[in-house]
């Protein structure tokens, strides 16, 4: 089994990384992947029970927030 190198991160990634909850996050993806479906299933969870809360509103302002991410992803899939 060979072992791979992770480059040293940038400034701002060590920034981002000294935030204490952003930061075990980030390191917990970086050593598991898979990770990232429980991060996913958390966050569907909050979303919901937002709506179950405060209704229509929380679901507007999810949306919202989510615009610049799938514009993102959008140009992403399209380059050629």
């Amino acid at each position: 089994m060979t072992t791979t190198t992770l480059p040293a991160p940038s400034p701002l990634g060590r920034l981002v990384r000294a935030i204490p909850i952003v930061g075990r996050v980030i390191r917990d993806v970086e050593r598991e992947v898979d990770s990232v479906y429980y991060l996913l299933t958390i966050f569907v969870t909050a979303v919901v029970l937002a709506v179950q809360t405060w209704g229509l509103p929380a679901l507007v302002l999810t949306a919202l927030a989510l615009v610049p991410v799938m514009f993102i992803l959008l140009v992403i899939l399209a380059r050629p």
